[in-house]
């Protein structure tokens, strides 16, 4: 069994490899900051898609290519004499030190909630520091649309802004269904009145979830695996018919649903 490295330097001294102006790869030194973030969110949504699947064997090599997304841009930030990795180790260790003041200070054998306040509170503060005033300023932008839906909410639930009960958050979601459904019963529809609509309806959801305490990507991933997998059960009674696809009625195909989901209930 191979001894663990111990230190990082390794792989810092490939990623130096790769950018040397002279010698290195042509792909590397092309990069930057920006062009590198497709890749950064791929490596990540990849270590998840790893964990979903239980597949922990490969964990170590996805966990790897996400590490590495960090090095190429701490390399970056060394070329250009922002950062370099030191920087990012001190400043994410100073980071935990300071959020963690139930272990690392004087405020140990703190209660479950006595912790979220105090996160919250130093989370706050670093804002001020940074100056941003509202609680919602250091969400950042582009962060899948869901999670920050949730980001947001969760917020604003922590000032007060929120409903402390189910029915009103059930309500909002059928008032959202009906302004969406008028808008899309107009005369003359307008397309941005009707994505502005059903942007507010997905937020609601979004919002109910939280209340459930369900997680939405969560939530809505496993739906996409579930009708993924209902839907190829459609087609094996399809190809068993003999008919293509579309010479059935959708009568037929909702019975080879129905037909689906009943098998997946006797599993």
């Amino acid at each position: 069994m191979t001894e663990p490295m111990g230190n990082m330097q390794p792989l810092l001294t490939i990623m130096q490899k790769l950018r040397d102006p002279e010698t290195g790869c042509a792909w590397d030194k092309a990069q930057t900051f920006q062009s590198i973030v497709p890749f950064t969110l791929e490596e990540a949504y990849e270590v998840a898609d790893t964990i979903e699947r239980v597949a922990f064997d490969e964990l170590p090599d996805e966990l790897g290519d996400l590490l590495f997304q960090v090095v190429f841009y701490c390399q970056l930030g060394k070329e250009q004499g922002r950062f370099d990795f030191d920087t990012v180790i001190n400043r994410i260790c100073d980071k935990l030190t300071r959020r963690h003041p139930h272990i690392f200070a004087d405020l140990q054998n703190s209660s479950t909630e006595q912790i979220k306040q105090n996160w919250e509170k130093i989370k706050a503060s670093e804002r001020v520091e940074r100056q941003q005033h509202s609680v919602l300023d250091d969400i950042p932008l582009n962060l899948p649309a869901l999670s920050r839906s949730i980001k947001i909410q969760k917020r604003v639930s922590g000032v007060g802004f929120d409903w402390a009960e189910l029915p009103p958050v059930v309500a909002k979601i059928h008032e959202e269904i009906e302004e969406v459904l008028f808008e899309a019963e107009q005369e003359k529809i307008d397309p941005n009145k009707v994505t502005d609509e059903m942007g507010d309806l997905l937020f609601a959801v979004v919002n109910l979830a939280r209340h459930l305490g369900v997680e939405p990507e969560k939530a809505l991933r496993q739906a996409n695996q579930k009708f993924e997998r209902r839907f190829r059960g459609v087609e094996g009674y399809v190809n068993q018919d003999g008919r293509a696809f579309d010479e059935h009625t959708l009568v037929e195909l909702d019975g080879y649903w129905d037909k689906v989901k009943v098998s997946e209930s006797n599993k």
